[in-house]
């Protein structure tokens, strides 16, 4: 077995303002209305590039899709991934909000399960991840789980910056090909200025028989390998600033507003 680790400090995102945001979100769909298959927000200003394909409004089974001028068509040169739906599997805000993806193009299928418990203020996401080439066989699929436990994600930045890091990490995600398996965990501490210290850990072994020919492979490629999973971090590190340098610093009605602009903006 590999294990790759890497911690980067990234500036700290605050809970309260995280917890309302999800909460307006949430909000602004919920009152929202379906019109010629368009969806409305309560102000009656559509949500731009989604449309109703199937089924009703904000019920089990519906399928959403992008406005028909801005899919690309399928086989045609240079068209981009097409997204064939969009299911809503489960609707309740007060507990649990699901959906899911199936994006294809010739060579890759692939489908997406996104589950967000207590969507209000957002207790645990989970992400699943399967995937396969139509023309290909075993060697061509792959799979994946993922899941952030908010709740403890937060908790392990509650404790004293001198305290040790948290003993279960509050992300985990899991991914399966056959021929080798891996395995990721994300956990935050917080720094004495406020911001976030947060460890990636990543941990790939080989599967049945290939065990000893990953140990040997791994003998000459490790470095480079390390050398892109610290560059990866890294990378995400600088897109997550990137990221809260953009967020509105708003709150209430101000921040609603925001979000609902986002939203319908084209």
């Amino acid at each position: 077995m590999a294990r790759f680790e890497h911690t980067v400090t990234v500036a700290a995102l605050d809970r309260h303002w995280f917890e309302e945001a999800a909460g307006a979100v949430v909000d602004l769909f919920e009152g929202s209305r379906e019109q010629g298959g368009a969806i409305l927000l309560p102000d009656g200003r559509p949500i731009h590039g989604l449309r109703l394909l199937k089924g009703r409004h904000l019920q089990p089974g519906a399928q959403y899709g992008d406005a028909p001028e801005e899919n690309g068509k399928p086989g045609a040169p240079g068209a981009p991934v097409v997204q064939e739906a969009t299911v809503l599997r489960e609707w309740r805000p007060s507990r649990t909000v699901e959906v899911e993806s199936l994006m294809a193009e010739e060579s890759l299928s692939v489908r997406v399960g996104v589950r967000l418990r207590e969507p209000r203020t957002p207790r645990a996401l989970e992400v699943s991840l399967d995937g396969h080439n139509p023309k290909g066989g075993s060697l061509y699929r792959f799979s994946g789980r993922a899941r952030a436990d908010l709740h403890a994600w937060w908790a392990a930045l509650d404790r004293p910056s001198s305290a040790p890091p948290a003993a279960r990490a509050p992300v985990v995600g899991r991914a399966v090909h056959r021929l080798a398996k891996a395995r990721l965990t994300v956990t935050p501490r917080p720094a004495d200025d406020g911001s976030w210290q947060v460890s990636v850990v990543l941990s790939v072994r080989g599967r049945w028989l290939l065990r000893p020919v990953a140990a040997l492979a791994l003998v000459f490629v490790r470095k480079p390998v390390e050398r892109g999973f610290r560059e990866g971090v890294d990378s995400a590190a600088e897109e997550w600033a990137e990221m809260l340098a953009e967020l509105p610093s708003l709150h209430g009605e101000a921040l609603r507003a925001q979000i609902a602009d986002e939203l319908t903006a084209p």
